[in-house]
């Protein structure tokens, strides 16, 4: 087979309550806006689409409009360029041509980047699109309709998930975060990589075995149900990049797009 390449980038990045992601702890927390762009053999695969342009808006109406339920707790820093189309623009890739996207949820600063990859198969939890869809969650601005609800040709998953139907790359369930949450596991040769998303925000939250704020949790136990798994990866050698972790992030990016290796990642 030939070479699986997976890349970094960031895409904007965002400030919030640092209680979001460990609960307690007092102050503000910016965090990186990552994505990630898988090359396959049998395909071209984004993981998580960022931000939506919107936000680059110095309107606050429209800025609000793109938050949602967020709003009145995220600062936003997110200049033209830095959104996923034109980081991957920029490396060469047309954003039309890509083959997959993978949603690992629908929030704002997940899937805002889909409009911009228009062809694309859409990979993602059948739970999360039934949660997407609950009007309660869509009128409390949990979940806001125009980042995702595009037309694109849908595939809905139940669980874990062969993508390539090759081993190489695998979803992985990891609801508690959301009622459909999925994490993605990418075989690097003899290596494996689990993108988190926002099963596991920070390095410091499995560490610790620290939740975020309850405001950003569905379901605790089901969280610490997916710290758990994910200690028993990196047990068996598995690296793990987490979700929004802006100690780890500069490390494998720079913000444009970078080839990850296994031994990149700390």
């Amino acid at each position: 087979m030939e070479e699986i390449k997976l890349y970094a980038m960031t895409c904007g990045w965002i400030t919030m309550p640092a209680g979001f992601f460990l609960s307690g702890q007092t102050g503000n927390l910016a965090i990186p806006i990552p994505s990630y762009f898988i090359e396959h053999p049998k395909g071209t695969i984004l993981f998580d689409t960022g931000l939506e342009t919107a936000l680059q808006s110095k309107d606050p109406d429209v800025i609000s409009s793109a938050l949602g339920a967020f709003a009145d707790l995220t600062t936003v820093q997110y200049h033209p360029g830095e959104e996923v189309s034109a980081r991957l623009e920029k490396f060469g890739i047309d954003p039309k041509k890509i083959n997959f996207i993978i949603n690992s949820h629908l929030h704002f600063d997940h899937c805002g980047g889909n409009a911009a990859i228009p062809n694309a198969r859409w990979i993602l939890q059948k739970r999360e699109w039934i949660a997407a869809n609950n009007e309660e969650n869509i009128a409390k601005k949990i979940y806001t309709p125009h980042q995702y609800d595009l037309g694109h040709d849908r595939i809905e998953v139940d669980g874990e998930y062969d993508i390539l139907q090759d081993g190489t790359l695998i979803l992985i369930p990891t609801y508690g975060h959301t009622d459909g949450h999925q994490s993605l596991k990418v075989k690097l040769g003899d290596k494996t990589i689990v993108l988190t998303a926002d099963a596991c925000y920070l390095k410091h939250s499995l560490e610790k075995m620290a939740l975020p704020d309850a405001m950003v949790v569905s379901d605790p136990e089901s969280l610490l149900k997916n710290y758990r798994l994910f200690k028993s990866l990196q047990e068996k050698g598995a690296k793990i990049i987490f979700g929004h972790d802006p100690t780890q992030s500069p490390t494998l990016t720079d913000g444009e797009i970078k080839r990850i290796y296994p031994e990149d990642i700390q």
